[in-house]
């Protein structure tokens, strides 16, 4: 009797899998990418083959879709293709195959051939760098310009491989309200639904981060890794992330390897600038933090902001999934010793990777 209980118990974690892998898949078809999504579902299939990646998906221990483990194999199926190291998958990226059956049969060909190669995709988060999402913090930048003054110093955590960490050497024109180089290979221009954001003047003083594990994007081989979490159909996104590996050899970003909580105690307690707004800020991954560490973050930044003056503002932004609605959402807390300061301002909703961007204030 109990090794049925066993049995049963098995097939309920993997009914609860096979859920949560539709999810992903009919996340990722909401947000433009049917390849992918079809892509994520052929995982249903990997957990009935005979592979050790397969397995490791029917087993899969943590929450499916916190951990984006659809994306994590589809990241390591790209790199095959990308590499030349699989030309199988060619067809599906180019939409010749579209059949779910015969999308699976693929899938499962090719990770039976790269199963050990395939297997490392699962270790970790996918590096879900992606420069249309800094149109969000741009726009929140200007908005709080008007609020604190133009001068910034930007702080992000999980910057990956610091893609946006570059974003005072992009272009930007969010519906006609522009800022940065406009001769920069990095054009940002979403489509803009609302009112434009306030056109005040902002200068980035400096733009620092962290990440766990973090990515040299003048390593061809790492660039090409961060390359390969771009859903292959998405082709302005593949060009956004050309851009941005071209600007990182010219200067690579000031990106450090540390926890993302000690690293904002870190940056808390350094001295900060007259005149200058210290910003902490991230985009699309709050749900990576450990809960712990959220905490501690949550708590060292109210903390800081207690202590902020007029002089010298904190303020927090952050494009991040509402876990609820999937939708991204940009808000904005700041501090600068008034009495409403740290309340929560919701300025608009984003598409995941900044196709758009739609503004509330």
């Amino acid at each position: 009797m109990a090794k049925r209980r066993k049995n049963n118990m098995d097939l309920m974690d993997n009914r609860d899998i096979a859920s949560a892998i539709r999810d992903q898949a009919a996340h990722v078809l909401h947000n433009d990418a049917p390849i992918t999504a079809k892509i994520c579902l052929s995982l249903l299939a990997l957990m009935e083959s005979n592979t050790q990646l397969g397995a490791r998906i029917a087993g899969w221990q943590g929450s499916v879709l916190a951990d984006a483990l659809p994306l994590r194999v589809a990241g390591g199926l790209h790199h095959l293709h990308l590499t030349g190291t699989e030309t199988r998958l060619a067809a599906i990226y180019q939409g010749q195959i579209s059949d779910q059956t015969e999308i699976d049969a693929v899938i499962c060909a090719v990770t039976a051939d790269h199963d050990a190669a395939l297997l490392p995709w699962l270790d970790g988060p996918p590096q879900t760098n992606e420069a249309g999402r800094s149109a969000s913090f741009m726009a929140g930048l200007k908005w709080l310009s008007g609020k604190l003054g133009p001068r910034f110093e930007l702080n992000e955590l999980g910057a990956s491989a610091g893609v946006n960490m570059m974003m005072d050497r992009y272009h930007y024109n969010l519906a006609g309200v522009t800022a940065g180089p406009e001769n920069s290979p990095m054009q940002i221009k979403p489509e803009w639904r609302g009112s434009p954001p306030p056109d005040h003047p902002v200068e980035i003083v400096s733009i620092q981060g962290c990440d766990q594990a973090p990515v040299n994007l003048s390593d061809p081989d790492a660039a090409l890794r961060v390359k390969a979490y771009v859903w292959p159909e998405m082709h302005a996104r593949l060009a956004r992330m050309d851009a941005a590996i071209q600007l990182a050899s010219q200067a690579a970003p000031d990106l450090t390897q540390m926890d993302a909580a000690d690293w904002v105690d870190m940056r808390l307690a350094a001295p900060g600038m007259s005149g200058v707004t210290r910003v902490i800020h991230h985009s699309i991954v709050w749900q990576y933090i450990p809960e712990d560490r959220r905490n501690r973050i949550t708590a060292a930044i109210k903390a800081a902001g207690a202590r902020a003056t007029a002089d010298q503002p904190l303020a927090w932004m952050m494009l991040e999934t509402n876990r609820k609605t999937f939708r991204h959402e940009l808000s904005l807390h700041y501090w600068n010793g008034s009495d409403e300061a740290g309340a929560v301002h919701l300025l608009g909703e984003a598409h995941a990777h900044g196709a758009w961007v739609e503004w509330f204030d």
